[in-house]
């Protein structure tokens, strides 16, 4: 999804400064924008993403394994580690969305726990409906500080991926219409229903 205007000149506020590594404010210097942190995650998630991928595609990583709040810790943790001190870590405070702290690792473990039992027991989901219900899920919850969605985006092509059983997977291309995205999240909210979502975002060959 593309970055905001100015995002670049935008200095990272103090509050979130007292979170990043020691290293990365050393290697940034005093003047740290959000460009700066997006570019290194952004390089992270690249290789991350590499890694991953490949070990769908040969079998190392399958659906059951990724639908876990371990491997979602695991996740996170991998893309944020080396520069967010909360990385891996779940939230400890309310926030305006996703549900209350203490009940983010039950709420986590149930749903994915029960989108693990639908995709194994019944036929109408498509690889493409269980990605993107792992992701609305995992959104709704809002269960990281931060990196909720890069984390959510990242599962969710990985989940398509290996319940696609393939060398060639199709990953889901995230360039959406913003306030289309928000509103079938919305619903998704309120109705537990991944299908809008699925048809709204599109897919794209792996490589592409």
């Amino acid at each position: 999804m593309p970055l905001q205007p100015g995002y670049g000149e935008t200095p990272v506020p103090d509050e979130e400064l007292r979170w990043l590594q020691p290293q990365v404010r050393e290697l940034l210097g005093s003047a740290v924008t959000l460009l700066d942190i997006y570019d290194y995650e952004q390089a992270i998630q690249q290789d991350l993403t590499q890694t991953q991928l490949s070990s769908v595609i040969a079998g190392d990583l399958g659906v059951s394994s990724l639908l876990s709040d371990t491997y979602l810790r695991h996740l996170h943790r991998s893309l944020y580690n080396d520069i967010w001190q909360w990385a891996g870590t779940y939230r400890r405070h309310e926030i305006n969305i996703g549900v209350a702290p203490e009940l983010v690792a039950v709420e986590v473990r149930q749903g994915l726990d029960s989108i693990a039992y639908r995709w194994e027991h019944t036929d109408d989901w498509t690889p493409r409906v269980l990605g993107m219900a792992v992701h609305a899920e995992i959104v709704r919850i809002h269960p990281f500080t931060d990196g909720n969605g890069r984390t959510t985006r990242l599962l969710a092509d990985l989940v398509f991926a290996a319940a696609q059983g393939t060398e060639s997977p199709d990953l889901f291309d995230w360039d959406v219409d913003k306030a289309d995205y928000i509103a079938l999240l919305r619903q998704y909210d309120r109705t537990r229903d991944p299908t809008g979502l699925a048809s709204l975002i599109g897919c794209k060959p792996l490589g592409e």
